[in-house]
């Protein structure tokens, strides 16, 4: 599967990627529980999903890491704290049984209230690489309040 992106502000999304949404659309989304599929630009490393034109950004709403990629200075590549198909972690302990295969782990608190079941579902994924369109990669977490956004407030169209 390929990897996305975590940066730190909605300014980054520029440098990263190939804008064709409002950028209030951006900043109604971001930072936020959704991660936006858009085309990629010159500036990420062109390693990083080679097979694809396309990338996945993501904005946590989360002070420390969106701290932390602003002192690294350049995007974060994201993956999840857990093996694929399962559950989202909601804390550092859940996923123990990861941690020898690991650099570094960092524990900066839970996510949500550390219970609820509907953070397990991790990020909505948003592909807005088509103007005027959008589709639903994964439902995710915020899928309600994303598509209200999309269709409601900037008009755009399911692409299925």
């Amino acid at each position: 599967k390929p990897l996305a992106v975590c940066l730190g502000r909605v300014a980054d999304v520029y440098r990263y990627c190939h804008v064709r949404v409002p950028e209030g659309l951006l900043k109604d989304l971001l930072p936020g529980p959704v991660t936006l599929v858009l085309e990629r630009s010159e500036e990420l490393n062109k390693d990083l999903n080679p097979f694809t034109p396309l990338v996945g950004i993501r904005i946590p709403d989360h002070a420390f890491i969106q701290d932390l990629v602003q002192v690294f200075g350049g995007p974060l590549a994201l993956t999840s704290a857990n093996l694929s198909s399962q559950a989202s972690s909601l804390n550092v302990e859940e996923f123990q049984d990861l941690w020898p295969q690991l650099s570094l782990v960092i524990d900066g608190g839970p996510i949500g209230n550390g219970q609820s079941p509907e953070y397990r579902l991790g990020s909505t994924v948003v592909d807005l690489s088509v103007p005027g369109k959008f589709g639903i990669i994964r439902p995710g977490c915020a899928l309600e309040s994303t598509t209200a956004i999309l269709q409601q407030k900037y008009g755009l169209l399911p692409s299925h």
